[in-house]
Order: structure tokens, then sequence, then C-alpha cells
């Protein structure tokens, strides 16, 4: 009997739950293609498909002046970069803190006064394309605000890899001093040092850092992401097979199949469509084969980022001009 009457519940309590997951998996498949309903469509001041890693660091030494003077001839819509504070506080452009793999020198940029920065190698490796160098005429470490000052109206995504306020501070004003706000956007992939960002200038758009982008596919997979507000203006993701490729050669991910299921989980054209909708660009990288910016353009990418900006247009050029 009383096995009876907790059969009799269960099966009372799944008649309620089905129609109540049912109507929840419905409301949020809908509202996943029809965000406008909940959100408003974030009006950034910009649209880029074309962006250039490290200033093209492809064809030309790594963030040098050069390197963005050469990705804008070839219509780059958006540099990327990262920066770094002097010991005497002026806000340069450079991968790394440390300069060991850019110059040959064991010295972190924090260490030293501008005028001993040392110059950039001859011929630098193209990280995220095994086997390939970049050169260049120039070589000198370039000034965040020279490039404010050269390209007053293109925009920039600015990484911050250090929990340095100083180093958020002066990177605000500048933008402010050039009148950029709507046009250069925080960048790091560390949570941490994102929030310290935004509240030094939260005027500024910035895009997802890495618990943010985790926590974005949790909620596209519980079918929350439809009813949560997002602060972000871009998602700035690897393309999983670049990622596999750079960092795991030979390793767990060079089996095809568990790229595949990454590209899977991560690559949800739902997703992308979902964001972009939001006014929420997506930005792949580093795709530096055709192969790999058609795969970023097939799966929603708004945009693509790339070591080599000509390889890029020329894509984009041949690409329109059959459609």
């Amino acid at each position: 009997m009383e096995m009876l009457v907790v059969l009799k519940d269960g099966m009372s309590l799944l008649y309620f739950l089905l129609p109540v997951f049912g109507g929840y998996t419905l409301t949020s498949l809908y509202l996943l293609k029809n965000p406008h309903i909940l959100h408003k469509k974030k009006r950034t001041a910009f649209y880029c498909m074309h962006i250039s890693h490290r200033g093209g660091c492809g064809e030309r030494i790594e963030s040098t002046m050069e390197a963005f003077e050469n990705a804008v001839k070839h219509g780059t819509e958006m540099l990327e970069m990262d920066c770094h504070l002097t010991r005497d506080e002026y806000v340069v452009v450079s991968h790394d803190e440390n300069l060991l793999r850019q110059t040959g020198q064991d010295v972190n940029i924090s260490s030293l006064d501008l005028q001993d920065l040392p110059l950039y190698k001859e011929r630098m490796e193209v990280l995220f394309y095994e086997g390939r160098y970049s050169t260049g005429a120039d070589r000198k470490i370039a000034l965040l605000e020279d490039v404010f000052r050269k390209f007053p109206e293109l925009p920039v995504s600015i990484e911050i890899k250090e929990n340095n306020k100083r180093l958020m501070q002066k990177v605000s004003d500048l933008v402010r001093s050039y009148n950029r706000e709507g046009i250069t956007v925080w960048a790091s992939v560390d949570n941490t040092i994102m929030t310290e960002c935004r509240r030094t200038n939260g005027s500024m758009p910035y895009s997802f850092s890495m618990t943010r982008g985790m926590l974005l596919l949790l909620l596209f997979y519980t079918g929350l992401l439809p009813f949560v507000p997002l602060g972000e203006s871009l998602l700035q993701f690897y393309l999983p097979r670049i990622m596999n490729r750079t960092y795991f050669p030979g390793g767990i991910l060079a089996n095809k199949l568990a790229v595949s299921l990454l590209e899977k989980v991560t690559m949800r054209r739902s997703l992308f469509q979902h964001l972009a909708a939001r006014g929420i660009q997506v930005h792949l990288f580093v795709c530096n084969e055709e192969e790999d910016i058609k795969a970023a353009m097939e799966v929603g990418a708004t945009g693509v980022m790339t070591d080599y900006p000509s390889l890029l247009s020329t894509y984009f050029c041949k690409t329109r001009s059959s459609d």
C-alpha cells in the first residue's frame, strides 16, 4: 500500500514537472532567437570584422607603429594590443612584461625608463603560425599615446595582463584625453583585473573575461542565457583548432575527436547569433589561414582576428565578389 502511495505521489510530481520543464525550454528557445523581447540591443560606436592581432604581427614586427600602419593600409578595422607601464610611467605597447622573448634581454618593462627600453629582435617568431617569422624596419616599442595620435578614429582593444591600478589609470587617462571612450575596449582574461578596469573607467566597452566566458557557456546550456543581462560588448575567443595547434602539439587535444568535441561545445552558431542579436560582437582568433577564417565565419563570428591583415582583406574581397 505504501509503495502505491509513493508511486502515485511520484507520478503526480512528474505530471507537474513535465509541463513546467517543457514550458521553460520552449520559452528559453524562443527568447534565444528573439532576445530583443527582454534586452535592448547594444549600440557600440564600432562594428569590426577585420581585427589585427598585435597589429598584424605576421607581416611586421609585433606591436610596432610600422605593424599598425601596415594593418591599417590593408583595411583593418580594429587593432588588438597589450599594454604595460614603464618605471617612469609611460604606457607602452608590448605583449610581454618581460622582454626576453621579444628583445633577447631578460628585463621587465616596469624596471626600465622609456629611454632605456631595448629594441625588438630583427626577426621574431609568429606564435600562432609555427615556423613563420616577421621582420621590419621598425623595432621600437611603441607608446600607446602615439597609436592614439596616429589613428584617432580607429577602434583599439587593449588587453591588461597585470593587476596594476596605476597602469589602468594611465590607460584611462589617455583614452579620455583623446576622446576615445566609445572606441577603446578593455580586455583581460582575468576577471579580477577586468573588474578593476571597469572600476577605473566604466564608460569604455569591455570584453568577456575567462570566468565570464565560462559562465556564458553555462547559461547557454542551462537555457538561462536569454533571461540574463550582459554588460560585455565583445566576446573574443580562440578558435579551438588554433589553440590546439599552438598550445597542445602532440598532446591530448591533437586527437581529432577531442578537438571536434571542444568545437561542438564552444563554437555554437545559435549562441553567437544570440549574442550578435543583442549587439555583442564575436571575434574569433588567431586565424592565419584561409580555412581558419572560413571556419570562424561559418560558426557565426562577427569578426576575425589575424596576424596577417593582408590575408584577411584578400579573403573578404574574394568572398564578397563571389556573393
